[in-house]
């Protein structure tokens, strides 16, 4: 048992030195924080920013939103607004049929510059 206690102590003198070696050496104890300052950065110019303007040009179509508009629901429906609510719309979807669903259920809303585009 001994000799376990002397091998950890004699470790334990060797592993001093090179511990006030490394903090002896004048680095800049946040230079590590630099490239996590980066990351961040990045991850805000390359997946938050977007994002929030793709989430303001949908809010922005959303809201403007009339009568008699094309628009595309989120399962894929095509049909014609015939009455808006707050947070509801009935769209027509053939001459007899027509749905009410939420405003946030609308994926698109398609005017003649998209159907031009689409053909």
């Amino acid at each position: 048992m001994s000799s376990f206690l002397e091998t950890i102590l004699l470790l334990a003198e060797e592993a001093a030195p090179v511990k006030e070696a490394a903090q002896g050496n004048g680095g800049n104890p946040y230079e590590f924080l630099i490239p996590f300052v980066a990351m961040i950065f990045l991850w805000y110019f390359v997946l938050i920013r977007p994002q929030r303007k793709d989430k303001a040009k949908r809010e922005e179509s959303l809201n403007a939103i009339k009568k008699n508009d094309q628009v595309v629901s989120i399962g894929g429906i095509i049909g014609t607004v015939v009455n808006l609510a707050e947070d509801e719309i009935t769209i027509r979807v053939d001459d007899n049929t027509r749905i009410k669903m939420l405003r946030s259920s609308i994926q698109t809303v398609r005017n003649e510059s998209t159907k031009q585009e689409s053909k």
